[in-house]
């Protein structure tokens, strides 16, 4: 799914903490975009051991973008200095209660700890990272973005863009379907309809690695729509979706505000 504003506020202030040893340089344009949709990266800091000639491709990409790197020397051989760093730097962030959210950018299951810990100091947590990341990490984010959607032309170590999938192979993903079910289920008012916006919101709680992207899709509504077994309406600016097949959409007298309000968690 897309990424959708965070809080429905674009004035979220965001921490982006970038673990050099694990993301590539190639991805930044990309995330930095999907950041700027849930808020303002008011910090943006990346760790590595500077010295050392592998992270050489980040440096220009630093001074691009306005990424502050920090230095972390790796003092003992095959221990992590730089994770250690970013864990106290995000804590040091936490504690000045200045950020709304902090973004998490790496592929290692090190950093699960670290996001229940923000999210249980009320902040939120979006998590970017390879799709060889651990799923404890994974799950523990209130959203998971795989950073081989970012493709980048003109770097050949992109990943190519997603093939769409057809309609007959997503029929056949049982986890896709039930999660759009239950989220259609849970969101939807006696005629059957339910906000598009309230369903995704919903599937991303049950599954913060969803994304509509994966599936060679932009759009949460054109996944949907292709799938095949959902009635998608528009009514007004609001888009509908139904697991039923009626004949046409009933205006719903809740907002989605007011249906999400009444679902847990």
């Amino acid at each position: 799914m897309a990424a959708a504003p965070w809080n429905d506020s674009s004035n979220a202030q965001l921490a982006v903490l970038i673990d050099a040893d694990n993301a590539n340089p190639s991805i930044i344009e990309g995330l930095l975009a999907v950041v700027s949709r849930f808020g303002v990266a008011s910090v943006k800091r990346i760790y590595g051991d500077w010295t050392r000639p592998n992270l050489g491709r980040w440096k220009e990409t630093l001074l691009d973008y306005s990424i502050q790197p920090i230095q972390q020397f790796a003092y003992t051989s095959g221990k992590n200095a730089t994770d250690s760093a970013m864990i106290i730097d995000a804590m040091d962030l936490l504690y000045t209660d200045t950020f709304d959210g902090f973004c998490l950018v790496s592929s290692d299951s090190d950093f699960t700890r670290l996001a229940s810990r923000i999210r249980e100091s009320g902040k939120r947590v979006i998590g970017f990272g390879e799709e060889k990341t651990p799923r404890p990490f994974v799950v523990a984010c209130d959203q998971f973005i795989y950073t081989e959607i970012f493709k980048d032309k003109g770097t050949d170590v992109a990943t190519p863009a997603r093939k769409q999938l057809t309609s007959t192979q997503l029929r056949k993903n049982a986890g896709l379907v039930n999660l759009f079910r239950a989220a259609i289920d849970a969101a939807s008012g006696e005629d059957g309809w339910a906000a598009l916006s309230v369903v995704g919101g919903l599937i991303q709680k049950q599954a913060p690695d969803f994304d509509s992207r994966r599936y060679g899709y932009q759009k949460l509504s054109d996944l949907a729509e292709a799938i095949g077994l959902f009635t998608v309406a528009r009514d007004g600016g609001t888009v509908l979706i139904s697991d039923q097949k009626p004949k046409r959409p009933v205006k719903s007298t809740k907002t989605a505000a007011e249906m999400t309000a009444k679902l847990p968690g």
